[in-house]
């Protein structure tokens, strides 16, 4: 392939790939990010590909193997185009009845549809569905119809276009004031204005500048950058490039966390094939420019994700941070001004170039513009991730695009920002969700992970997980993070093992606060937020555990205990069965009974238990009542006896 010299270059390879692409030839997409392969996305492909060779469709029929769909729990997904067919869970054993009656028939196969769980109803069509349907996936949407280790798909979607336009009709100065003017603001944390933060690095004395993706993203339950990355890693690229021209960078980074395989590899071949096309390089569509990107992948420590850190890990350092008196726009990587963005951010560029600042400022809040990504994970029916414009409610996302909450189980909370964003709780809802509103509330937008709770959740405990999560994953260079939530974490284990004093909600209030003002980094002052907005909404649910030695939520272990319900039993004998330390006494005919000093809270017999009879309960707070008298335990009922 020749290199593009030009825009026109450009408009006439686009003009060429789509004459010889029929739209009305039957297309097959599967999904192939990491979730779906984690559940068979291979096996499903290689299938696909035996049907259609063994039918005789592999000159009518199109497969494309493309990145993540979003509905990550429903995967494998396939997509039948162009009448929009899509199937969920697909298993290869399915994919011969799908070729033989939806690819060279017209019939649906319905089992494998979407069902509305409220009205039983089957949907064909993927934007149909509810999870899809109440989205604007502009970032995102490219996702399921390119393969993303073949530049041509994204070439014929437009790709490279706004590099183009950039190259060809404006200087770097109108790029930096036209992302200004957009008020992109950074997807990875803080939600710091992108271009200001450009504009500080153009214009920090010092050579060569840096231009860095930040694609370590440490949150538990997030996977957006990966799944862009692993999905459309050329329009990372073009941002980023796009970037390095406003700037006056000519070499750029993408650190990779390492446990991102896909994600490096699909990088790795959308580099080559840049380079080969003339995007990267010298002389970037003859234009004169030139820049280059390296891959970096990191170790996987949370607190790489931290810009300073990050760029210490870059330079073969460890990822620790460094105090901020000087910015790492001003003395970053080797201390040369260095712009670090995280990968949505990157990945919004070539969209503002392409459509206009405007465009970009007539979707979203008064002070957060576009859509934002979020990982939708925990007890909502549908998970996966969810891009909604800014603004959008929390009800929204949880209900219109999550399908409510599991089981018909009552919405108790919802976390964001990862485990240093807060907890919110049912009151704030209709919130709309942006950078300030969920700061506002206690919480922040993170990278944008978004864990759903019910009522069957201890909050107190959840804060533990995130302490206790934050507490290894602190570097431990300064004293308010590294001792500060050491001291948080041994107060909530104290307290949800039983142990909790008089004054324990203040002392945890007292040192987060602390490390909130006085820790080096951002991973130190948000590490306080699960603690202090726990504290804010559930104080009674703290106090329940300190004063009552009661768990209201019926979750931690020191604080509940297992009891079979005489009335209930009707010696089926599985938890008896089940136990693994042989804490249960019972038999044929005998109502059984659990002996509290072997029982070790596993919770076996209660889940084994037959739902229709639910003889296993959980009590927290009060004494356990005695045991029936061995005369009093057979069972002379009707339908007893272990039948």
């Amino acid at each position: 392939m020749p290199r593009i010299r030009s825009k026109e270059d450009l408009l006439a390879l686009q003009r060429e790939l789509l004459s010889k692409r029929d739209p009305n030839k039957t297309l097959i997409t599967l999904c192939s990010g990491t979730a779906c392969r984690a559940t068979g996305s291979d096996a499903v492909a290689a299938a696909i590909k035996t049907e259609l060779e063994k039918q005789g469709l592999t000159d009518r029929v199109s497969f494309k193997r493309t990145g993540c769909h979003g509905f990550c729990e429903r995967g494998p997904i396939i997509t039948i185009h162009p009448r929009g067919v899509c199937y969920l869970n697909v298993k290869p054993e399915d994919v011969p009845e799908i070729i033989a009656r939806s690819v060279k028939g017209d019939e649906i196969i319905e089992r494998l549809l979407y069902k509305d769980p409220a009205t039983g109803e089957r949907i064909v069509e993927e934007s149909e569905i509810p999870f899809y349907k109440h989205q604007t996936r502009l970032v995102f949407g490219d996702n399921p119809v390119i393969d993303p280790t073949n530049i041509e798909d994204y070439i014929v979607i437009g790709g490279y276009q706004a590099l183009a336009k950039v190259l060809e009709e404006m200087t770097p100065e109108e790029v930096l004031e036209e992302v200004k003017r957009a008020n992109l603001r950074g997807r990875g944390g803080g939600g710091f204005p992108a271009g200001r933060k450009w504009e500080s690095t153009r214009n920090a004395p010092g050579e060569p500048k840096y231009v860095i993706v930040n694609c370590d993203e440490g949150d538990p339950g997030a996977y957006m950058d990966r799944s862009l990355m692993e999905g459309n890693p050329h329009r990372v690229l073009e941002g980023l490039t796009i970037g390095a021209y406003a700037i006056g960078s000519h070499q750029g980074f993408v650190y990779v966390r390492e446990e991102y395989p896909l994600a490096v590899k699909n990088l790795n071949i959308a580099l080559e094939q840049a380079r080969e096309y003339g995007f990267l390089g010298d002389d970037i569509l003859g234009s004169g420019f030139y820049f280059d990107v390296k891959v970096h992948r990191g170790a996987g420590a949370f607190v790489s994700g931290e810009s300073s850190a990050l760029m210490n890990a870059i330079e073969g350092k460890v990822g620790e941070p460094r105090p901020k008196y000087i910015h790492t726009s001003e003395s970053g990587i080797w201390e040369k001004p260095s712009d670090l963005n995280n990968v949505e951010t990157w990945a919004n560029v070539p969209l503002i170039i392409e459509k206009g600042a405007e465009w970009f400022n007539s979707i979203g809040t008064e002070h957060s513009k576009g859509t934002k990504i979020f990982s939708l994970v925990g007890v909502v029916n549908n998970t996966g991730l969810v891009e909604v414009p800014m603004g959008t409610t929390l009800r929204d996302i949880i209900y219109k695009i999550g399908g409510g909450i599991r089981g018909g189980k009552k919405f108790k909370a919802v976390q964001t920002g990862g485990p240093s964003g807060g907890v919110i709780p049912e009151q704030y809802l209709d919130t709309p969700v942006d950078f300030d509103e969920l700061t506002r509330l206690g919480s922040m937008m993170g990278s944008g992970g978004m864990i759903v709770m019910d009522e069957d959740t201890c909050i107190v405990d959840i804060a533990r997980y995130f302490v206790d999560f934050l507490c290894d994953e602190s570097c431990g260079k300064c004293v308010p993070c590294r001792e500060g939530l050491k001291r948080l974490r041994e107060i909530l284990n104290r307290i949800v093992s039983g142990r909790g004093e008089e004054g324990d909600i203040e002392l945890l209030e007292e040192i987060a606060q602390v490390m909130k003002k006085a820790s080096l980094c951002a991973l130190g002052t948000t590490a306080a937020n699960p603690t202090l907005s726990t504290i804010r909404y559930f104080r009674p649910e703290y106090e329940a555990h300190i004063k009552e030695k009661r768990c209201p939520a019926l979750v931690c272990k020191d604080l509940i205990a297992y009891y079979i319900e005489p009335e209930r039993c009707i010696a089926c004998m599985k938890c008896l069965k089940n136990c693994p330390s042989g804490a249960i006494d019972g038999g044929k005919r005998r109502i059984h009974v659990i002996d509290q000093a072997k029982c070790i809270k596993c919770g076996i017999c209660y889940d084994v238990c037959p739902p229709k009879v639910h003889a296993v309960t959980k009590i927290s707070g009060k004494p356990v009542p005695p045991p029936l008298p061995e005369s009093e335990r057979m069972i002379e009922r009707k339908g007893g006896g272990g039948r």
